[in-house]
C-alpha cells in the first residue's frame, strides 16, 4: 500500500515537473488526476456550481501558470493545488459577497432617492462638486495607487485578484490601497 502511494506520489511531481517545461499531454493527464478533488473543493466553499466551474478553471491555470514554482519538499502536488484551489475559491466568495453587499447598498440608495426627489439644487450641485473633488483627488495619487484604488473601489477586486491582475505581490497591492487611501484623506481633508 505503502509504495502504491508513494508511486503515485513520485508520478505526480513527475507530472508537474513536465507542466512546468509546458507538456501539454501532462497537463491533461493532471486535470484527470486532480479535476475531481479540485472541482469538489471548491463547491464545498462556494456552494454555486456555475461559481466552482469558473474558479477550478482559474486554479487550473493557474497550476499551468505556476508549475515551475512548485517545490517537492513543501508538499504534495495535490496538496498544492487543493490550497490553490481554495483559496482562489475564498476569495471568490469574497467578491460575491463584496458584490452583494454593494448590490444591497445601491438599491437602498435608489430607494432613498425616489423618496427624495425633490432635491434642492443646492444639494445636487454640492454633489456634483463633490465627485469633482474626488476624482481630482484621485488624479494626484501615483499611477501605481490610482490604479490599484480603481480596481478596488470602482472594479470590486479583491486585494488578492488585483496582485494577479497586476502581477504583484499581495502586499505591494496592500500598502498600495492603504497610502492611496491616506494621501486622498490629505488631499480632500480640508476641502470636504
Amino acid at each position: 500500500m505503502e509504495t502504491d502511494t508513494a508511486q503515485q506520489l513520485d508520478a505526480e511531481i513527475e507530472l508537474l515537473r513536465r507542466v512546468a517545461k509546458g507538456d501539454r499531454s501532462a497537463f491533461e493527464e493532471l486535470y484527470d488526476r486532480f479535476s475531481g478533488v479540485l472541482f469538489s473543493t471548491a463547491y464545498r466553499v462556494l456552494n454555486n456550481q456555475e461559481a466552482t466551474e469558473d474558479v477550478t478553471q482559474d486554479v487550473f491555470i493557474q497550476i499551468w501558470e505556476k508549475a515551475p514554482l512548485y517545490n517537492p519538499a513543501l508538499g504534495k502536488p495535490m496538496t498544492w493545488a487543493i490550497t490553490l484551489t481554495r483559496n482562489k475559491a475564498i476569495d471568490r466568495l469574497r467578491s460575491m459577497q463584496r458584490r452583494g453587499r454593494l448590490q444591497d447598498e445601491l438599491q437602498r440608495e435608489a430607494e432613498t432617492f425616489e423618496q427624495f426627489d425633490e432635491r434642492s439644487s443646492f444639494d445636487a450641485a454640492s454633489g456634483v462638486e463633490t465627485g469633482k473633488l474626488v476624482r481630482d483627488a484621485v488624479q494626484k495619487l501615483s499611477k501605481d495607487q490610482r490604479e490599484a484604488i480603481e480596481l478596488a473601489f470602482f472594479s470590486s477586486l479583491t486585494q488578492t485578484e488585483i496582485a494577479e491582475r497586476l502581477n504583484e505581490p499581495l502586499g505591494t497591492v496592500k500598502a498600495r490601497i492603504r497610502r492611496g487611501m491616506l494621501r486622498l484623506k490629505e488631499i480632500l481633508g480640508s476641502k470636504l
